[in-house]
């Protein structure tokens, strides 16, 4: 039995299939099974990989009723029998030491749960988003777990199909759930939730493609709401209702979360804000004070960051960790 399995679901992606399939099966970690899907594809992807499959024993192919990702991974997942998991994406490329430097990380560190990597967003048309470059920089600044799990409800905190897995902890969460919400960054929110630790690799080690129909641009559940909704609940559970909140950010994410987490039955007790004009009045019966105004961390009372602006997260976390706030128990960054 393979040590690892990688886990392809794929449709309609003939243009794209062949490289990402060359890309596994030339790692320079050979001890692994390659279990891709064709989700119904109209194309001839299924055709691409039966081809790759038959060059090569580790790979296996199965059909899918294109009914969707979940269905897909939910399809793939009994057949993967490895004591690492690992994903890829139908047009993405790992570089060949990916499988190896991830596998090494998780033997050199037993606490680990899993891993990703550094990645270098591209694109053939054009210069790929600024947005998804500064987002791939942001990735490869997780480098210990407690960094990765401070900053994981601002974005996902692994590029999922970079990443590799213990599959005892992918078991121990129920792996993907089918909902109004990126189901990976989900995933990775379940396992923190549950103790498990995870941290980005800096080196650059997957390349990741940025198109017009990739789904963070066209799926539902990558719109902005559908990330607020997501960060609202975990945050909810985390702290539980007995503490009082103190937003930092009475913009439009700020009020957003706000009015989310009060539906749940959540207090909040303040804005902060630096706008002048803000300061001293009330936002939907709330008072907005200055930081001034906040002092030093009090019991019962938790600190939502949300301001998403430039280098606004830095400034405020130094702010409060110079007055004696601890991020995770007395704050938490959600932009």
């Amino acid at each position: 039995m393979a040590r690892l399995s990688v886990l392809l679901p794929a449709r309609n992606a003939g243009r794209t299939i062949d490289l990402a399939v060359r890309s596994l099966l030339a790692q320079t970690f050979e001890d692994f099974e390659l279990v891709a899907i064709d989700d119904g594809s109209g194309d001839d992807t299924g055709d691409r990989l039966r081809v790759h499959a038959r060059g090569d024993a580790r790979m296996r192919v199965l059909t899918g009723a294109g009914t969707g990702l979940i269905h897909a991974l939910e399809l793939g997942l009994p057949w993967c029998r490895g004591e690492l998991f690992a994903r890829m994406d139908a047009d993405d490329e790992s570089l060949p030491t990916r499988f190896s430097k991830s596998v090494a990380a998780l033997d050199a560190d037993a606490s680990l749960a899993g891993v990703g990597t550094g990645v270098e967003i591209f694109r053939e048309d054009q210069p790929p988003s600024p947005n998804l470059v500064g987002y791939g920089r942001w990735l490869s600044s997780l480098v210990t777990p407690e960094l990765l799990r401070n900053e994981s409800l601002v974005e996902s905190p692994l590029c999922n199909p970079s990443t590799m897995l213990r599959r005892s902890a992918l078991d121990e969460v129920a792996p993907w759930r089918e909902g109004d919400f990126p189901e990976d960054w989900d995933l990775f929110l379940r396992m923190l939730e549950r103790g498990h630790r995870l941290v980005c690799l800096p080196e650059v080690l997957h390349r990741w493609r940025d198109s017009d129909t990739r789904l963070t641009r066209t799926d539902q559940r990558y719109r902005r709401e559908a990330h607020l909704a997501i960060k609202s609940d975990f945050i909810s559970r985390r702290l539980g209702l007995e503490r009082g909140l103190v937003l930092w950010g009475a913009g439009e994410v700020g009020l957003k979360v706000s009015r989310l987490l009060r539906a749940k039955g959540h207090r909040v007790e303040r804005f902060v804000e630096l706008h002048p004009r803000k300061i001293g009045t009330k936002m939907e019966g709330v008072p907005v004070v200055a930081p001034e105004q906040l002092g030093g961390p009090t019991e019962g009372t938790h600190v939502l960051a949300t301001v998403g602006a430039k280098g606004a997260r830095a400034e405020i976390r130094a702010w409060l960790v110079e007055r004696g706030w601890v991020e995770g128990r007395d704050f938490t960054c959600l932009a």
